[in-house]
């Protein structure tokens, strides 16, 4: 197993991304232990000064008055923990939750969180010991950070619960055991620390971003594709228009959709051709698509920052001797970050749909019905048309934003909440619909681009042609579908289709 060294505080996007798809063994860097060391001495020194602190000495949420005596503070924590493990439904994929341990521990070395280095190491064993949680996936409502799932964690830090290893569930105590760990004892503030925080809508949305992000550079060949197999003009794409409106977003793109189209000698067969205008599926790509990576590359930087918060409360600024109650655990910032990358997800797949029902229109693309020989004996991709539309449909649902909605929890105390959990969850379904119009779509313009031979496109798109075709043949009479889908959903995730464009779709993240 090869090893990542990361830095709390300064992990970077790619960093987050190889620890979500990959299994290195996780190692924090930098001399984050003196920090986590004076942060957790000043909450001894607290505690033996007689203060009163929220979460320290004091109940929680509405029950924050009532003060917990000394003896008892150990005993609070651990009740916290078991409490506050309420969570229901599928359980989180290890994928996820190997992010969630690690955003946790990074930020608890911070140093600003009161808990012990020992707290933090034991996140890492976990980690590099392939001891995941099972945390449900529903419950939190991303304020007070995602208290729910983070207590189902925390109690497989103290041996409680379950855990997968290798896929299988098993008891967290038999599974530490096994692994040569101890669960830990919680002191004084430990458990609250572990509980708020925002790691577990960090993670899905961070997750939902990758894969958007994959989705987007497909989404981006099949425009072009679309384009060559409609005999479509790239006069739209021409710098000069968008220099003048001034959008990066769609700067970057018309440049992208040039250069994947260059050379392509479809393109030069009707240079002088009578038509005026494309549809605006194909001539407003620039603009649509833009404006998607415009919103994607500014989600990326608000959940990087996020990745490497403080983001429990209360907080120890250990240089004053202080513990500050504030709000950090409010994931404001990433429920809305969520629905920005929402919009952008059903946006990419409504215009990929719009293009795959041109294709198969022969008075919009020109090329047969359904894009089948014998229409009629073969019905082509008319029903693939159809499941595009459905699943489009389905994210146009779910693209309705989630931070908007708000019900006050905790006896009112907690009377604004993000519902960054449900935000960030929901982004997986829609990037695999997303995923699923724009293979379609694929399909659809490498099945018209065969009607065109021996006309060839540019050496860019011929190699995306040569890379789905090695999985998925033409196209000469009806056969299923969901296969030949699936495959090119494969690709796209795998980064397998960009790889032949690599370097020519812009930067996302």
């Amino acid at each position: 197993m090869s090893e990542r060294i990361v830095t709390p505080g300064r992990m970077t996007l790619a960093e987050l991304r190889a620890v979500l798809r990959g299994n290195d063994r996780i190692t924090l860097a930098g001399d984050w232990q003196s920090a986590v060391d004076r942060a957790a001495q000043t909450v001894t020194d607290v505690i033996a000064g007689g203060d009163v602190v929220y979460g320290v000495n004091t109940g929680f949420g509405l029950l924050a008055r009532n003060r917990i005596s000394d003896d008892q503070l150990r005993e609070l924590q651990v009740r916290l923990v078991r409490s506050h493990q309420t969570g229901i439904g599928a359980p989180l994929e290890d994928d996820v939750v190997r992010l969630i341990l690690v955003l946790k521990a990074a930020s608890l070395a911070r140093g600003a969180s009161g808990v012990r280095t020992r707290v933090v190491d034991h996140l890492i064993d976990m980690v590099n010991a392939g001891i995941l949680p099972v945390i449900p996936e529903k419950g939190s409502v991303g304020a007070s950070g995602d208290l729910a799932p983070l207590a189902h964690m925390s109690g497989a830090l103290i041996g409680e619960g379950n855990v997968r290893v290798n896929g299988e569930v098993q008891g967290a105590s038999d599974a530490l055991k096994a692994a040569g760990l101890e669960p830990i004892s919680l002191r004084a503030k430990e458990g609250l620390a572990l509980l708020n925080g925002t790691q577990v809508s960090t993670a899905l949305a961070l997750k939902g971003l990758f894969a958007i992000e994959d989705v987007f550079r497909a989404a981006l060949v099949a425009g072009a594709l679309s384009v060559d197999a409609m005999k479509g003009s790239d006069t739209p794409f021409d710098p000069r228009i968008h220099d003048l409106r001034g959008h990066q977003g769609q700067i970057d793109v018309a440049s992208a959709l040039l250069r994947l189209m260059d050379g392509s000698r479809i393109r030069e067969s009707h240079v002088d051709c009578d038509r005026v205008q494309d549809p605006y599926s194909l001539r407003c790509q620039p603009q649509v698509m833009g404006a998607c990576l415009d919103q994607i590359r500014n989600t990326a930087r608000i959940l990087e920052i996020e990745a490497n918060a403080v983001s429990d409360n209360p907080l120890v600024m250990s240089e004053d001797g202080q513990i500050l109650s504030g709000g950090n655990f409010h994931a404001e910032p990433v429920a809305m970050a969520a629905d920005a990358l929402a919009v952008a997800a059903a946006e990419i797949g409504a215009l990929s749909e719009r293009r795959t029902a041109l294709l198969i229109d022969p008075a919009m693309s020109g090329l047969p019905a359904f894009l089948i020989a014998e229409p009629g004996l073969n019905s082509g991709f008319m029903i693939a048309q159809v499941t595009s539309a459905a699943v489009a449909s389905e994210n146009k649902s779910l693209a309705h934003p989630a931070s908007v909605d708000s019900l006050p929890t905790s006896a009112n105390q907690e009377d604004h909440v993000s519902m960054a959990t449900f935000a960030a969850r929901r982004l997986m379904p829609m990037a695999e619909n997303t995923s699923t119009i724009v293979a379609i779509e694929i399909l659809a313009a490498l099945q018209g681009m065969e009607f065109h031979k021996p006309l060839t496109s540019s050496p860019p798109l011929e190699t995306v042609r040569a890379t789905v075709r090695n999985a998925v043949s033409p196209y000469d009479e009806d056969r299923p579908f969901t296969a030949d889908i699936e495959a090119v959903k494969r690709m796209i995730a795998s980064g397998a289709l960009a790889q032949g464009v690599a370097g020519i779709t812009p930067s996302v993240s």
